[in-house]
């Protein structure tokens, strides 16, 4: 179920490709169906399975799972390699996917009215929707990274066709910023390859079978030691490279490679260009779900597989988590273009993810789950009530508009609710998620001494900054009287929402408002996973 779930977009791409250009017109609703389909899958089987518990699968916390031997190598004296094709979901995984499989649909409805190459632009945005489902249930290191590596071919084509004036400096920007990431993370796999062996694959062998199955290697023997690293290996316990310990050198490593997706100061300078570059649909997908694999990674990867790296750095990820929350919200409000304001709030709001983490705590870390999915939903809106006005006057200069609640009232209300549950209010679904986030955190600070006191403290000031830039944003462009100098020839083109629109914004904003009054709904899924993770890094 879990390959029909990944595989199911690609089914898209041959019907497509036969299609003649008579017919490009179903381009979209073959898109369109097969999203929704992956959502219905989600819904109906994936979620009930889900639902039913979780089970302890070696070392990991799965409801759902599927393994098929893929790639054996003989490597002469030194054994034998076997490469696993292991998908698997727990909570956090869950999370991400449902929030990829409401995405998809609204970010294909958004692209309706793409004319140019429609073809090649949906065939690229369903590949680049099976390269992020891919990342989120894939259980072998290896396979992981062929997801990971795929996803940027679709993105870099859709920002440096589809985009804007600068589109192809955004486009390569965004590619080698990744791809620098990605190189390193390479050798990381490589020395894993040698340093986890699969134990009934070596029995019945009669030698050593390693693997990168990340089921094995979180497997927790006596001591908290990994019960499957082998003695001396490369990122066994002790070791060195180049003079460092080569756990905590491979968390690094790790760590700012997914850094630079999720984004973190100083490694978030591709984000604004590649937003404000990129076409609306192409945006919404980038910061709903894209930023999220970064998040997703350091849980996976970096606390599953060096969990006391993790605790050995939790200040550093504390102390970056504050710059960026601060930082992303300082510069925010300096922005003149909309879109581009929005895309520093993301990053500001990244932040808080890193900041969870750091605490070391069950509810830091579930708040930082949670603002993996609560961000997507919100930047989702956000960047689709940028793309509404963009549409219409190709325009996103704050300080050209005025007066919007009386020419565009349904509009307005939604820019509202999307400013509201950014900021962080009461009765938002991003409200609990960072609650719970300066609860581990202050948690991590006076209990456990993980963080110091000042952290959270600084922390704070990102939510009264980002009240300031969202309420003068909004006073700016929806309040007063509609006489933008030079500009009076927009009033006719400043039309209310369409039905399409109404659909998508309406959609998310009912979202956010019932994840935000009944948190236990997503909160249910991942607890105990957090649970079992924090376990693990408290335990080494």
């Amino acid at each position: 179920m879990l390959s029909v779930l990944t595989f199911l977009p690609l089914l898209g791409l041959p019907i497509m490709a036969l299609l003649p250009a008579r017919r490009q017109h179903l381009h979209r609703w073959i898109a369109l169906g097969l999203t929704v389909a992956q959502l219905l899958l989600v819904l109906g089987f994936i979620l009930p399975a889900h639902l039913q518990g979780s089970e302890l699968v070696n070392g990991m916390m799965l409801s759902v799972a599927e393994q098929y031997p893929w790639i054996f190598v003989e490597l002469g004296g030194l054994g034998l390699v076997q490469i696993d094709y292991v998908m698997g979901i727990d909570g956090m995984g869950f999370l991400l996917i449902l929030l990829t499989a409401i995405v998809m649909p609204i970010g294909v409805i958004s692209s309706w009215n793409i004319t140019e190459r429609p073809k090649a632009y949906f065939m690229l945005l369903l590949l680049l929707d099976t390269s992020l489902v891919g990342v989120f249930v894939a259980l072998d290191f290896l396979l992981f990274y062929i997801f990971y590596e795929l996803m940027l071919l679709p993105m870099f084509f859709l920002i440096g066709v589809w985009g804007g004036v600068r589109r192809e400096y955004a486009a390569l920007k965004f590619f080698i910023y990744t791809l620098f990431g990605s190189v390193f993370m390479l050798l990381v796999l490589i020395g894993l390859l040698f340093s986890f062996t699969d134990p009934a694959a070596t029995e019945l062998a009669g030698e050593s079978v390693y693997t990168l199955n990340l089921t094995h290697m979180m497997t927790v023997g006596d001591g908290g030691i990994p019960a499957n690293l082998v003695s001396g290996s490369v990122f066994d316990f002790g070791q060195q490279i180049l003079g460092y310990d080569a756990r905590l050198l491979a968390f690094v490593v790790l760590f700012v490679a997914f850094a630079i997706k999720l984004p973190i100061v100083p490694l978030h300078t591709w984000l604004p260009d590649a937003h404000v570059e990129a076409p609306t649909p192409v945006s919404v997908v980038l910061a709903a779900i894209l930023l999220k694999v970064g998040g997703y990674g350091l849980l996976r990867l970096c606390f599953g597989l060096f969990p006391e790296a993790a605790a050995h750095f939790a200040w550093v990820m504390g102390l970056l988590g504050v710059v960026a929350i601060v930082y992303g919200a300082l510069v925010a409000m300096g922005q003149a273009d909309l879109k581009r304001m929005i895309a520093y709030s993301s990053v500001s709001h990244m932040g808080y993810v890193l900041l969870g983490l750091a605490s070391l705590e069950v509810v830091g870390l579930t708040g930082a789950a949670l603002q993996l999915f609560t961000h997507g939903l919100t930047s989702a809106l956000l960047f689709l009530l940028v793309g509404v006005i963009y549409d219409r006057v190709h325009d996103r200069q704050i300080d050209h508009f005025r007066g919007l609640w009386q020419l565009m009232p349904w509009y307005s209300f939604y820019v509202l609710v999307g400013f509201f549950a950014s900021l962080g209010l009461p009765g938002f679904a991003p409200f609990i998620s960072e609650v719970m986030v300066f609860m581990g955190a202050f948690t991590g600070s006076t209990l456990s001494d993980t963080l110091p006191i000042w952290m959270p403290i600084l922390a704070t000031m990102g939510i009264l900054l980002g009240a300031v830039y969202y309420l003068r944003t909004y006073r700016q462009m929806f309040f007063g009287t509609f006489d933008p100098e030079g500009e009076s020839s927009w009033r006719p083109l400043l039309k209310d929402l369409t039905l399409r629109e109404q659909l998508m914004l309406g959609t998310l904003s009912v979202l956010i408002l019932v994840f935000g009054l009944f948190p236990s709904l997503i909160i249910d899924l991942i607890d105990a996973d957090m649970a079992h993770l924090v376990e693990s890094v408290r335990g080494r």
